[in-house]
């Protein structure tokens, strides 16, 4: 009988270990997928913002300039001075590198939070008293008084922007469109390979070619 209430003994003790290490497990489970949800939660509350595109009449999403490209902006823009706007400015940093090199800079951008992210980083990098970030969308704004626009635009508004700068803007502007160029203009200079490729546009070329098309189709 002794036996039997040893062996009895064991087994309950066997099933309560058990039950208390399957209880620990789910404890550590919820625990853990606590965390998991937190942080994924906490990291979309910070780089969501910056990674989803901004409400605007043509989606143009945020993707950073590289090193390269920025360089490549700086390179065309040498021997170039006054105002600069760069169009749809992103985290700012075309806007701080022009500012560095004594260009009076301004971005807009449609995202607010890559706006004030634009205005802390100019604050970091010294150059607040020499840049200005607006939250305001591009098609509502006039770019007659600047003349040197920086754009990284998609071709679905390219031929829009065309017809807008063309417009817009001074004989003696200059236009720097990266990534994708404009439809109808001729650049007047290209720079770089592949994703880093800047083209350049002179408003005085463009808007010439613009009077002859008129002209010849009258």
């Amino acid at each position: 009988m002794s036996n039997y209430n040893a062996h009895e003994s064991a087994v309950e003790e066997t099933i309560n270990g058990a039950v208390k290490g399957n209880s620990i497990g789910k404890r550590l489970g919820i625990i853990a997928t606590c965390v998991v949800g937190g942080s994924l939660v906490a990291l979309y509350a910070v780089a969501g913002p910056f990674v989803a595109p901004a409400l605007r009449k043509i989606c143009l999403p945020y993707v950073p300039a590289t090193s390269v490209q920025v360089e490549n902006v700086l390179k065309v823009l040498r021997y170039r001075s006054g105002s600069l706007v760069d169009i749809g400015s992103g985290d700012g940093r075309i806007v701080i590198a022009a500012a560095k090199k004594g260009f009076r800079a301004v971005g807009f951008e449609l995202n607010p939070w890559l706006v004030w992210y634009s205005r802390y980083k100019a604050w970091r990098e010294g150059v607040h008293h020499s840049t200005s970030f607006y939250i305001s969308d591009l098609w509502k704004v006039s770019f007659a008084q600047y003349s040197n626009v920086v754009i990284f635009g998609v071709p679905q508004m390219m031929e829009q922007l065309e017809d807008k700068l063309g417009k817009e803007l001074q004989n003696s502007a200059r236009v720097v469109a990266c990534r994708f160029p404009f439809p109808s203009w001729v650049p007047d200079d290209t720079v770089g390979e592949g994703i880093d490729s800047v083209w350049v546009y002179n408003a005085k070329t463009f808007q010439s070619q613009a009077q002859i098309n008129q002209a010849t189709e009258k």
